[in-house]
């Protein structure tokens, strides 16, 4: 009897080890259709420590959003070299802001004005909203969309085009349809987004690309390689008197 009590034990953790491991290797290998979504990129930070751009490239990558900057005052220190190596390297790329709640919309739009160039073509600015990470005080929608609001106007006004906002699944059952209507960057592991006005989908958080030790962060866009050109083609609002 106690026998086959230890047979069954090892059995049913044999089967959850097994079952776990699946998951694992699922959640790994995990990938939108190809067909549906062709164009795939990348979100990165400092985090990422230096990255071979090239590598990425070379590896289904077409574009890039990068941290520029956070609330009123903090710049990524490895923006300015993503941003450049990246465009060598081939790739569309772009520039987010992550929004702390503690800080007047105002003063951020004037941080991220000031780091990121008008005088080349980009992707739409992005706004990133999200509870990690982010002060402990939450705001009301009202109040976030007030300094939100704050924060868009300049923002789009620099840059010439319509700023997307990302949302995590958290703030976007705070504050969705209660927010600034912008085109969405939506946040959605391993699931497709229950709705379908977005721009971009992050569908892993700990992905693998050539080119970066470590995690990072996968996206679709959605659309074609035609829509990509589209977004990143420079406006006549976001070329400085200077370029021109």
């Amino acid at each position: 009897m106690k026998n086959r009590i230890v047979l069954l034990g090892l059995a049913s953790l044999i089967l959850v080890c097994f079952i776990a491991a699946g998951g694992y290797l699922y959640f790994r290998a995990f990938s939108p259709d190809r067909g549906k979504y062709p164009v795939r990129g990348i979100d990165v930070s400092h985090h990422q420590g230096q990255i071979d751009w090239r590598r990425v490239a070379s590896d289904d990558v077409a574009f890039a959003v990068i941290k520029a900057t956070e609330g009123g005052d903090h710049v990524d220190d490895a923006f300015s070299t993503n941003l450049r190596e990246a465009r060598a390297a081939g790739l569309a790329v772009g520039a987010y802001h992550f929004f702390t709640f503690c800080r007047p919309g105002a003063d951020q739009a004037k941080n991220f004005i000031s780091v990121v160039p008008h005088d080349q073509p980009l992707l739409p600015p992005v706004v990133d909203i999200e509870f990690g990470g982010n002060c402990p005080q939450r705001p009301t929608p009202e109040q976030l969309n007030a300094e939100l609001a704050a924060f868009l106007a300049p923002v789009e006004a620099a840059f010439g085009k319509p700023a997307i906002v990302y949302l995590t699944d958290e703030a976007e059952q705070a504050y969705a349809g209660r927010i600034p209507a912008r085109p969405l960057w939506l946040r959605s592991l391993l699931l497709q987004p229950d709705r379908g006005d977005w721009v971009y989908w992050q569908y892993h958080n700990r992905g693998r690309v050539d080119g970066i030790d470590g995690d990072v962060d996968l996206n679709v866009l959605q659309g074609g390689p035609a829509v990509l050109a589209t977004l990143s083609a420079a406006s006549p609002g976001s070329i400085s008197p200077e370029a021109k």
